[in-house]
């Protein structure tokens, strides 16, 4: 196959019909596409009008997570996820919690930020006298792009002049804050940040024959630390009795803040403890709507900011107290995008009561520490593999064909049993030999 020009002109028909002409997909397997169709025809338009190339529909499983007790309010969390066993963790772990007084969160800020990256080849001293009248201008310029945001109590909150000359030659940042309401507003900040890029190369005393600014990019910031939520659990310590019933409390407590620890000083562990609270984080997100690349983005960056990658949780623990909270920075949003198209996104949001963006980080941020907490009491007590290939066998039986008696025989069999592929693949074979699914 060479060179391919103009597949972005083509059809949804004829683009399939290329990919199956040159890899390795089949007509029969094509068809597939269709199966995921909407029937609705106007949202079938919608789901192909939003991204490019499109070809079809992907689905991914939507189940919901119970019990999840928020400041004293009782939700019902939507989660989109393939990963067997996560809604069971987080329900579990939801459940555990609800009934010592749930999750308590906050949200610490909601400034987002970007910048305006440029190098200006004049007197360093120059540029920082003069950058007071410059911010105004500034201000003045994003004037008309800030004003429906500003109504709704947003818009841009700072603006300040970053000097990295000593780390690349007359390189400069246009720092710039954003209060952007309900909505996540990549848009409206990249637009303000480009609207402030064509100002500075029109500012006169920035730009002569001696000196001028040039504009390397502008664009909105994914790390947004001013941007913040802080989630917690916590109870006395012997109300953690009843997790499991092989480990007393006091060695449940104990090793769970060995878990933690371990977290915070080994980068192998903290990529998998960490990746335990996106497990609940991002399937809420992939469900409203919101970017969860950029959040992920951001808390790893997060993790990373004492120049070492540790865990995003803590836990403080005493004889009596057991405190157990998520930090991170999460930039999310309830209007805009495609929360007013997508229906399943919309459904979501009707589920969750229709949060604002704040209650949304909140919701967001106990669905992460929940299924964090469930992951780890079950690493710590029976291991994560035993109710992870439970949940896992619908799976391996959907790979294997097997029919619904067949299924119904070989969950029974390994009710009480270690559950891997070979095991299962073993077993169904030597009862097909024996003639003994009838």
């Amino acid at each position: 196959m060479g060179f391919i020009s103009g597949f972005s002109k083509f059809n949804r028909s004829q683009r399939i019909d290329f990919i199956v002409q040159n890899t390795a997909l089949n007509g029969s397997e094509a068809h597939d596409f269709d199966d995921y169709d909407s029937p609705d025809g106007n949202q079938q338009r919608i789901y192909s009008e939003m991204i490019e190339n499109y070809v079809g529909n992907f689905p991914v499983p939507m189940g919901v997570v119970t019990n999840m007790l928020i400041n004293g309010e009782t939700y019902i969390v939507p989660f989109v996820t393939e990963e067997s066993s996560v809604i069971a963790a987080a329900s579990k772990a939801a459940k555990f919690w609800a009934k010592r007084g749930g999750f308590k969160a906050t949200v610490l800020g909601v400034i987002k930020k970007g910048q305006v990256h440029f190098t200006w080849n004049g007197k360093q001293q120059l540029i920082k006298e003069l950058f007071p009248v410059i911010r105004e201008k500034l201000f003045e310029a994003t004037q008309a792009l800030t004003e429906k945001m500003r109504q709704r109590g947003g818009g841009i909150t700072a603006i300040h002049l970053i000097d990295k000359t000593q780390e690349l030659p007359d390189y400069y940042q246009v720092d710039v804050s954003f209060e952007t309401a309900d909505a996540m507003g990549a848009n409206f900040i990249n637009s303000c940040l480009e609207k402030i890029s064509f100002a500075l190369q029109d500012i006169s005393e920035l730009n002569s024959d001696e000196c001028r600014v040039e504009i390397i990019m502008a664009i909105l910031s994914n790390y947004t630390p001013e941007c913040f939520v802080r989630c917690w659990v916590e109870c006395p310590v012997e109300k953690l009795e009843g997790w499991n019933k092989a480990l007393s409390y006091k060695s449940f407590a104990t090793k769970f803040k060995q878990s933690v620890d371990i977290a915070n000083i080994d980068v192998s562990r903290a990529a998998t403890h960490n990746k335990g609270i996106f497990n609940g984080i991002d399937a809420v997100l992939l469900a409203t709507g919101n970017d969860w690349r950029a959040t992920s983005a951001s808390a790893h960056a997060y993790a990373s900011r004492n120049g070492k990658y540790t865990g995003l949780t803590t836990l403080t623990l005493t004889e009596k107290s057991f405190i157990y909270e998520l930090e991170l920075p999460m930039a999310l949003g309830t209007v805009g995008g495609i929360t007013g198209i997508h229906p399943t996104v919309k459904n979501s949001l009707a589920i969750l009561k229709y949060p604002d963006a704040r209650k949304l980080m909140m919701i967001a941020a106990a669905s992460g520490l929940a299924s964090n907490f469930g992951a780890i009491a079950s690493l710590i007590t029976t291991g994560i593999q035993a109710g992870h290939m439970k949940m896992h066998l619908s799976n391996i039986l959907n790979q294997l064909n097997i029919n619904f008696l067949e299924s119904d025989i070989v969950r029974n069999y390994f009710s009480d049993k270690a559950i891997s592929y070979n095991a299962v693949e073993e077993f169904i074979q030597k009862m097909r030999k024996k003639n003994e699914f009838t």
